[in-house]
């Protein structure tokens, strides 16, 4: 199948393996899992658990979203601007150039059309409608940040370059990009994006990738930052909290604009992704900046509520005077021109019924990774 994506081999394969990330198999988190991040006594889900609708893990009715194009069309004041539009795919608009990360236009973050977690909430508009774009980043190669549709049609119908993580570019050329439109890093690796003034720049993470049971790790996983003379902005990708974020900060801090993720968390799987009270942690370490909440509101992939993670990071961040933007899906936001944070998320589910579960038959899902992402 077409979007499991493909290995890589040749150069690109040697290269990777000449990184002090690659173990000899494939790649490898450097720092230890920080104490109390996993906690060993939780089981993971079942699949029966992982397939329920109960405790709100879907929106009652769809998400208010804005149709961003006017807004597009007159420049930022502050030359940073962002728009998230689902999951962890934002829209940044710096010093006069637009920068894509992870993006995901498809219906399921799965390889399977009919099978897998199913987006709930669309993309305010269609990626045909999107503006050019000068750079389309994309941090690790999961199904809800590296989406096969949303690559082959970029692929097919513009000449935008790719920056992302080792390895990653096999997947991207099997789909259809040309090889010179790929750039792939190592953390620490920089690239200077051909007539725009940014660098992308990979940094750690703590996670994991694949797209099968047999590509575990063959791909490597970055958190990116963004930069231009003016501003700095940082992108997590997926990860867990890990110190390394303190050298992301004395390196390539400090930073306008800090995307953290908050949702898909569970305390089986604590080390590999945030949470809102570690992404708080994670802020902290990069030392400030506005923090955009990202990877939720989109697909379910946990067993939380849709909206908790929102709910508690905006209750925990109140009480530490951390500055929020927390727009609404299209809603472009600039960091310089904060706001007080309007909970919109909260009345949408009154008066409606649950929806159904996830889709699938169990028997076809029963061995799936956990977690998904």
């Amino acid at each position: 199948m077409n979007s499991f994506g493909k290995r890589a081999q040749g150069e690109r394969l040697e290269r990777m393996r000449a990184s002090p990330l690659w173990d000899g198999t494939g790649f490898r988190n450097l720092h230890p899992v920080l104490p109390g991040l996993r906690d060993p006594t939780v089981p993971r889900p079942t699949l029966k658990e992982f397939l329920s609708a109960g405790d709100r893990r879907l929106p009652g009715v769809a998400l208010p979203s804005l149709d961003p194009r006017e807004r597009w069309g007159r420049p930022a004041q502050s030359g940073l601007r962002a728009t998230w539009l689902g999951h962890s795919t934002v829209l940044i608009e710096i010093d006069g150039h637009r920068v894509l990360t992870d993006p995901v236009w498809g219906t399921r973050a799965s390889p399977f059309r009919l099978l897998g977690p199913k987006r709930f909430q669309p993309v305010p508009l269609r990626l045909r409608e999107m503006p050019e774009v000068d750079v389309v980043v994309i941090s690790h190669d999961h199904y809800d940040h590296l989406d096969y549709p949303t690559i082959r049609a970029l692929a097919r119908h513009s000449r935008v370059p790719f920056v992302t993580s080792l390895g990653v570019g096999a997947h991207l050329q099997a789909w259809g990009v040309a090889a010179e439109r790929i750039t792939e890093l190592d953390w620490w690796d920089s690239h200077r994006v051909p007539g725009t003034g940014i660098t992308i720049t990979a940094a750690p993470s703590q996670h994991f990738s694949g797209r099968s049971f047999k590509d575990r790790n063959a791909t490597l996983w970055s958190s990116m930052v963004i930069a231009s003379e003016r501003h700095r902005v940082f992108f997590s990708g997926d990860t867990g909290l890990t110190t390394e974020y303190a050298t992301i900060r004395e390196r390539l801090g400090p930073f306008d604009l800090v995307m953290l993720e908050v949702g898909a968390f569970h305390p089986a799987w604590g080390d590999i992704h945030l949470g809102p009270a570690n992404a708080l942690k994670a802020h902290a370490l990069l030392g400030g900046g506005a923090l955009l909440p990202v990877h939720w509101g989109t697909f379910s992939l946990a067993m939380h509520a849709w909206d908790e993670p929102v709910e508690t990071l905006l209750a925990l961040a109140q009480g530490q005077g951390t500055p929020l933007l927390m727009p609404r899906l299209g809603e472009a936001v600039e960091p310089a021109a904060l706001e007080v944070v309007t909970p919109w998320w909260r009345s949408l589910d009154a008066g409606h019924e649950a929806p159904k579960a996830p889709d699938g038959p169990a028997a076809l899902q029963r061995d799936l990774p956990w977690p998904l992402d």
